[in-house]
């Protein structure tokens, strides 16, 4: 993707214009293989990491648990807010029976529900809480890097594993802005992986929203088209595609 800009800016330096290169019809045009998505999972509380359930490579489904921390001083402390919970929804419905009978007053029934109210946000607290003692995967994909171990104590916002979706790898790179014309998404084109020796066919899903100046190019967006276990994120290779005739 650079190697393109690169060739600009060298005519440049060397004081030959850019149209030498933009007369070549079939530029050497370098990519590279990237995730559809791709983050790095952080933890949110401070805690010992418990479990770890899976290794560097392998694959998982969205919604599977990661990792798990180590939260029994949280869940304690949820506990002990849902009993104080049920104490104050008893409090709040014998106030409410003693009004009943004209033997409380409208205050004794308003700082009773006040109190109960209090006990179930420190309930819904806990609740969200606990929820972040297990880091589910967002997306299904597979562990790129595992940054922590486990019975190791983490802090908030530590990074925990980097991850990625590779169920569709996306093809990036920069072709001469003049191919506007007939460049377009939709368009087949192939790309020469050097890693494996082999070429795979590839669609144009989207262009660039400018054209850089310097290096008269624009960026493109493609997808693999097709399943090819054998591709990885990060492979690179070059893009196989021309003019149609007579285009500029």
């Amino acid at each position: 993707m650079n190697g393109f800009r690169g060739i600009a800016i060298l005519l440049l330096l060397l004081g030959a214009p850019l149209s030498a290169w933009a007369e070549d019809k079939a530029p050497d045009i370098r990519a590279q293989l990237s995730p559809r998505r791709q983050t790095t999972l952080a933890a949110e509380l401070g805690a010992k990491i418990e479990r770890l359930s899976l290794r560097e490579g392998d694959r998982f489904k969205e919604g599977q648990v990661l990792a798990a921390l180590d939260c029994q001083i949280q869940r304690a402390q949820l506990e002990e807010a849902r009993v104080a919970l049920a104490t104050a929804d008893k409090l709040a419905g014998v106030s409410r029976r003693l009004q009943e009978m004209n033997a409380a007053g409208q205050m004794e029934i308003e700082t009773a529900q006040a109190e109960a109210a209090k006990a179930r946000a420190k309930v819904n607290a806990g609740n969200a809480v606990v929820s972040k003692c297990a880091i589910a995967a967002p997306f299904a994909g597979r562990v790129v890097e595992i940054k922590v171990h486990e019975q190791q104590f983490i802090q908030p916002g530590q990074a925990v594993m980097e991850i990625l979706d590779d169920s569709v790898l996306e093809v990036e790179f920069l072709a001469p802005s003049r191919w506007l014309t007939w460049l377009k998404p939709g368009r087949s084109l192939d790309i020469a992986i050097d890693e494996t020796g082999r070429t795979y066919p590839a669609r144009i899903s989207r262009l660039g929203a400018r054209v850089d100046a310097l290096s008269q190019s624009v960026k493109v967006m493609a997808e693999i088209n097709g399943a090819f276990p054998e591709l990885l994120a990060g492979m690179s290779g070059r893009i196989l595609l021309a003019p149609p005739p007579g285009a500029p």
